[in-house]
């Protein structure tokens, strides 16, 4: 993700990254709604709570949200959405 520091908390990388998505999502010409990031970065983080996806930080799941991250350029981010199975 680019514009990151190199210190950050989860919950920034969170909004930071739901920032990112929207923006993009916006900028799709054949869009007939606009998104507000700061809504879907309150639902983002609700899910976050209930366990709707969690964090990978360089193969290590960062579980709370306050946490200080430190990031380099080679740093492995993955955002992991949890979906429930049918008849699970």
């Amino acid at each position: 993700m680019e514009g990151v520091s190199s210190r950050i908390t989860l919950r920034d990388l969170v909004l930071t990254r739901v920032r990112d998505e929207v923006a993009r999502f916006n900028a799709a010409p054949d869009k007939q709604r606009h998104l507000d990031w700061e809504r879907q970065a309150d639902r983002a983080i609700e899910a976050f709570g209930r366990n709707g996806f969690f964090v990978l930080v360089d193969d290590r799941q960062v579980t709370e949200l306050d946490e200080e991250l430190e990031l380099t350029a080679d740093s492995d981010i993955r955002f992991v959405h949890l979906i429930q199975l049918v008849g699970g």
